[in-house]
């Protein structure tokens, strides 16, 4: 059950990203009724490989960046449990069992799939525009029983069921070694991607952080909560000079680097979740070299709900 500290949380950053509208008074001066938001899916996490493991048994698809999209069996839902209102057309005839799957709208184009999972329908030509750049990229079945080998095989039969262009599998195959995987991840950033994914092929679909789901990137990059914007100095003096944030395990620092002048003049807001990159971990478990990448402006405020 959602308790009531959490759902205030939601709410906040909701109402921050324009997903929700604040409840008007009745003519009375009675509070409409509150909002009913859905549960989180149980979704699985991913951990990080650190290239010094062995990759055998895992399948090996591209990380793409873009919004978690989980439908339910009836409606799309973020990570964090909020409603995506895609139009009717792009999930009609979807199936009734879970998939779960990257709303994507290609290499490099991260912030233009967040702001077409933003909108909202309500028969605006723009936004059905943008929705039909769009692709629905399945990587798993929660559903399904068996392990991640036998689930790659059943997303086949699905996506050929579903048998629409815009929803496709992310591409599987076997991973061999670890040279091989850093061939691979070569190969996908030099063509503009993010990164790799390692699915471990006999572990069935197990919500939470675990090893079952590998990530692959060039560098590290981890999520956390604005706590503080501290004013800046010098000639950052009348814009921010630094975010004070929080991590997921609770350790607080500050990050100051990686943002432009924009970011300064418009930095993220208390409450929103930031994206950094670093490059390994202190002995008192705080990002060293840590820089700013982004605004998560997909992120719920959800307390550690983490990235896939």
């Amino acid at each position: 059950m959602v308790n009531r500290e959490v759902i205030i949380r939601r709410l906040l950053l909701c109402l921050l990203l324009g997903l929700v509208t604040p409840a008007r008074a009745t003519e009375t001066g009675v509070p409409a009724a509150p909002i009913d938001l859905p549960a989180p899916p149980a979704v699985t996490l991913a951990n990080v490989w650190r290239g010094d493991s062995d990759p055998t048994g895992y399948w090996v698809s591209e990380k793409l960046d873009g919004v978690r999209g989980y439908w339910d069996g009836k409606q799309l839902l973020t990570k964090g449990g909020t409603v995506i209102k895609a139009p009717v057309w792009f999930t009609v005839g979807w199936p009734s069992h879970p998939l779960d799957g990257e709303l994507w709208a290609g290499r490099g184009k991260f912030a233009e799939a967040v702001s077409t999972v933003r909108s909202h329908q309500d028969d605006n030509a723009a936004d059905d525009v943008a929705w039909k750049r769009m692709h629905y990229m399945l990587f798993d079945l929660p559903g399904h029983p068996g392990r991640f080998d036998e689930r790659v095989v059943a997303l086949k039969r699905v996506v050929a069921q579903i048998h629409q262009p815009w929803v496709e599998m992310i591409a599987q195959t076997p991973a061999t070694t670890a040279a091989d995987i850093k061939r691979r991840l070569r190969q996908v950033i030099k063509a503009g991607g993010e990164g790799l994914v390692l699915h471990k092929g006999d572990a069935p679909y197990r919500p939470g952080r675990s090893d079952d789901l590998l990530k692959v990137k060039p560098y590290l990059d981890a999520e956390a909560k604005v706590i503080t914007v501290l004013p800046g100095k010098g000639k950052y003096a009348g814009m921010m000079g630094a975010l004070q944030v929080e991590t997921e395990s609770g350790r607080r620092f500050k990050l100051g680097t990686g943002f432009t002048d924009q970011d300064r003049r418009n930095p993220p807001p208390v409450g929103a979740w930031v994206t950094y990159r670093y490059r390994d971990i202190t002995s008192s478990g705080l990002p060293r070299f840590a820089s700013y990448l982004r605004l998560r402006t997909d992120r719920e405020a959800l307390p550690f709900d983490p990235p896939r």
